[in-house]
């Protein structure tokens, strides 16, 4: 997230998108202890990985339009590849 005292409109989102999947998580063991169906306990739990694909997709926004602007005017290029290919390796182990 940003680095400054105000929130801005990420933060606000991320929360929230973070706050929903908590959600989604506490069903998915409810539906654990309960013995839920199989394919309904997978189909929760698909849910929620897309719902942290979202939140992904949120912080690496986040991420393009403060840090690396700040770092690109600031001609911290190589930091800034370096920390780009590092979470797209990190994506590729999938």
């Amino acid at each position: 997230m940003a680095h400054t005292h105000q929130p801005n409109i990420y933060h606000k989102k991320a929360l929230r998108r973070l706050n929903i999947i908590a959600g989604q998580i506490q069903g998915l063991k409810r539906m654990v202890e309960t013995g839920a169906y199989c394919p309904e306990v997978i189909t929760q739990s698909l849910s929620v990985q897309e719902s942290l694909k979202g939140f992904n997709s949120l912080m690496l926004e986040n991420h393009l339009r403060t840090h690396v602007t700040e770092q690109i005017a600031s001609h911290e290029i190589e930091k800034v590849v370096t920390e780009l290919l590092g979470i797209y390796k990190l994506n590729q182990k999938k």
